[in-house]
Order: structure tokens, then sequence, then C-alpha cells
């Protein structure tokens, strides 16, 4: 049994704990007198406790690191409690996620939401019962073989932003004085392979796009990306309030850096919008259908298809192989984040400035947005005029 003894030679003014320690070399208990380093009796009362339970728990081969860390959890709320007269805060992985994921509803959209608790659900699931034991408990270990589990099975870029997410959630629960660290800060992303084999779609492929595409939504899509530069998610939650066909110009609200983007409209997408039936309605989409999926990767899974009926892509074999959509694709050269590189590439084949091209794509950037905020519209719209009309069938090969 533990006990507290003040120093007998008086040189100290801390209580010191006397109890009984597992000796494993040398197969037997022995006594040890250690300094609780408070001069608070309840304090050192509790860490005393602590310590001999540690002690016993070791002596039966029971003391695992997560059983460590469960008792030393209990003894810090006492020693809160003696210290503060309330209870020390404490959630599991599950209930601190749920919070923190409420809080994020607020700050950030429906998709960017959706996007997180898929994460954490994941990251649940790794857990398995310890997503019910106190946040305080995960280490950066079990954080790193989550990242590598989502690697191997779906892809770099999805283990890191997992990564990225853990490390805002767990940073929050610090900064509440729910963990004494961000563990999840001390993972690192993975570097992510080079590539070199990624490319834009020609002009002639474009057109073969548009001729699969017919007149679906996708035909709207493709002009749009193609003459803006703007990202998937993007285009396809345009509503028609971000319309303004009278002076021809369109206005993003870039879900990558919450800003947003106006662009003037170039002529073939001008003529296509035109050519539509407008809503009365500014908050109707201009592509409702391919607006309905919450999922960019469905949409991705959907433009790879009118890739494969233009014939710029080989058929994926998922279900022939048995492997399922969650199976890890291999990377195509070819996907709709081609046709901001073909934005960008067109634009500096015809003359315009690194600078300009980059801010009409909408580049995260700060010195790209500095300069962005300099440009005035004519300047812009000169560089988009610069286009070519890939509507013609006289453009080029």
């Amino acid at each position: 049994m533990g006990s507290l003894h003040k120093d007998p030679h008086g040189r100290s003014k801390f209580w010191y704990c006397a109890f009984s320690e597992w000796d494993a070399d040398e197969g037997c208990r022995r006594r040890r007198f250690k300094s609780t380093k408070t001069t608070n009796k309840q304090q050192a009362t509790q860490i005393c406790r602590t310590w001999e339970q540690a002690a016993k728990t070791a002596q039966t081969g029971q003391l695992t690191p997560d059983r460590a860390r469960e008792i030393l959890a209990t003894g810090l709320e006492g020693i809160f409690l003696a210290s503060n007269r309330e209870p020390m805060k404490r959630y599991t992985v599950r209930q601190w996620g749920q919070q923190w994921l409420d809080s994020k509803l607020i700050e950030n959209t429906l998709h960017t939401h959706e996007r997180y608790t898929g994460i954490m659900t994941r990251f649940y699931q790794h857990l398995r019962g310890k997503a019910d034991r106190d946040i305080a408990s995960v280490t950066a270990s079990e954080i790193t073989t989550f990242r590598d589990k989502l690697a191997k099975e779906l892809s770099i870029n999805t283990a890191n932003l997992a990564v990225k997410t853990l490390r805002v959630c767990f940073g929050a629960a610090y900064s509440n004085d729910l963990l004494t660290s961000n563990t999840a800060a001390k993972v690192k992303k993975l570097k992510l392979p080079r590539i070199g084999h990624r490319r834009e779609f020609k002009p002639a492929e474009i057109r073969l796009l548009l001729q699969a595409a017919g007149n679906s939504e996708w035909r709207g899509m493709i002009l749009t990306a193609l003459y803006t530069g703007q990202r998937l998610g993007d285009v396809a939650r345009l509503r028609w309030g971000d319309m303004h066909l009278d002076t021809r110009e369109i206005v993003f609200r870039v879900s990558k850096t919450n800003e947003v983007l106006p662009l003037p409209m170039a002529s073939p997408l001008a003529d296509y919008l035109e050519s539509l039936p407008s809503s009365d309605d500014a908050n109707s989409f201009v592509f409702p259908k391919l607006a309905a999926c919450s999922r960019t990767g469905i949409l991705s899974n959907q433009f790879y298809k009118v890739m494969e009926l233009a014939g710029l892509v080989p058929p994926r074999k998922n279900v022939e192989t048995g492997k399922g959509h969650r199976e890890r694709r291999t990377v195509s050269a070819l996907s709709f984040h081609s046709l901001r590189h073909s934005c960008v590439t067109f634009l500096k084949a015809a003359g315009v400035s690194d600078a300009v091209a980059q801010a009409i794509a909408g580049h995260a950037s700060s010195a790209v947005s500095r300069i962005y905020t300099h440009l005035d519209v004519e300047t812009l719209r000169g560089a988009v005029a610069k286009l070519p009309d890939v509507t013609s069938r006289k453009v080029a090969k």
C-alpha cells in the first residue's frame, strides 16, 4: 500500500510517495521512495495511488501501453478534481469527433462536411472499440497506420486528406485542453509519386468529348471547365444567379479557397449558355442533374464514361475483376481536371502571361491573388477571347 511522507532530511518541501514497484529483471517487488513534486497533500495522495495501481498492474503482467494510459488518465482526473474542485473534461474519440463535425457544419459547405464525416467514420472503424475511449489515448502510430491503410486501399491523396482532417480535429481538441499536444500533427503526409503521363486535352480530343456528351449536361460542363479553368465540383454547383449573360460574366464560389471569382465568358461558352432554357429562380442549378450528385467522385466516374464513349480512355474493368468500386484504381492520364490544364495551356499558347493564366484558373496562391486584384476586366476579357473555339469544325488538331 502506498503511503505519503515528508522528506526525512528536511531538504524538500514536497510530499514523497513510498510504494512497491515490480522489478522485472530481479522478478521481485522493490520499495520506491519518490517525490510527488507537490506540496498539496490531496494531489500527492492521488499521485501516490496512481503509481501504486500501475505497479500492481505491472506485477500481473497486464500493464500494456493502453492500460498505462488509462491508469494515468484516471489518476489525472482525481488530481484535477482535488486542485480545481470540478471534474476534468473528457471526451471519447467518437464524442469529440461528433462535436467537432457539428462545429464544421456551421463553418463549411455541406459537401466539405460530408467529406469530413466520411473520414471520421473510417477512423472510428479503424480504431474499433477504442473509438469509445478517451481521445487522449490515441497514439500517432495509430493515425499513421490509418493513413497507410487508406493509401494502400484507396489513394495517397485520400490518405493525406485524412491526415489533414485529423490534424484539424485533434488540434481543436488540444485548444480545448483535452490533449497535451496535437497527436495528429506528429503524422506526416505521404509524398506523392511523380506522375509524368498526366496531360491536358488536345483541341481535337475536346471535340470528341463534345460529340460523346451530345446534348447532355456534360456538354455544358465541358465547355464551362475549358473556358474558365474551374474545378469539377465548382462547375457542377453553378446557379443561374451566378450567370450574368447581359455582361457576359460568370461568378464562381471557389470551394477550395472560399473566394468569389468573377470571370468573363468566352464567346463559345456564352453562346451555349444563351441557348439553354434559363430559370427565373436565381438559386436553381445550371446543371441540375449533375448538381444533384453529392460527391465529386460520382461525377468523376460519370465523366470517365464520357471519355470512354469518345474513345479517349480504355473501359474500366472493376466489375469484371470483382474488385468493386472501392478498389484503388490506376491513375488515368486524362480526367475532368485535364480541362483545367487545357485552359491554362491554350492561354499560354496564345501569348497570355503566366500570371493572367493562373489568375483566370483561380490558382490558390497568395502571390497570384495579389496579381489578380490589380487585373482589370478588359485584360481578363482579352485573355479569354484568345481561347480557341472548340465548337468550330476548323479547330486545330
